[in-house]
């Protein structure tokens, strides 16, 4: 009996064509994946510096509002920087002159604190945060009220 459900390799296009590598040659490694290693290795090591570093907030008008919310898995800053989302290990910036709208929602039951950031090119980069309590929400509401009257009306204008 031989067909797809036994062997991918059955439907011709389904698999990519046998490299004629051996188990002895060890494992096969993506060509784009050894480039960036090899590239990696071979770019001489940069200590962080107070300027380059990305994980220091910059002083300047660093006294403004701030919002910050945070579940186990999902994280939103907004301040005088702009937006930065981040679940899991993905994360994205934005800066106010890059952002167009923000919405947020909240479910009808649940926890879900969901924070939409709009772009002037007509995309969207959705967050859910699960807050501990319903009643975090109008807490949230309100700084980030806070941080966007202070920041992304300013900008606007």
């Amino acid at each position: 009996m031989k067909g797809a459900g036994f062997d991918p390799a059955f439907i011709p296009g389904l698999t990519s064509p046998a490299s004629g590598r051996t188990e002895d040659d060890g494992p096969e490694r993506d060509p784009e994946v050894a480039e960036a290693e090899e590239a990696e290795e071979a770019a001489p090591e940069q200590e962080e510096t107070p300027e380059t570093s990305p994980s220091e907030p910059e002083e300047a008008d660093a006294d403004g509002p701030v919002f910050e919310a945070s579940d186990r898995r999902a994280r939103m800053v907004a301040d005088h920087r702009g937006v930065r989302l981040s679940l899991d290990d993905q994360e994205c910036e934005f800066r106010w002159d890059e952002i167009g709208a923000v919405e947020t929602e909240t479910a009808r039951f649940g926890k879900r604190y969901t924070v939409t950031v709009h772009t002037p090119d007509r995309r969207w980069y959705p967050i859910e945060i699960e807050a501990p309590a319903r009643s975090r929400f109008t807490e949230w509401d309100e700084q980030l009220d806070a941080v966007l009257d202070a920041y992304f009306e300013e900008d606007a204008e």
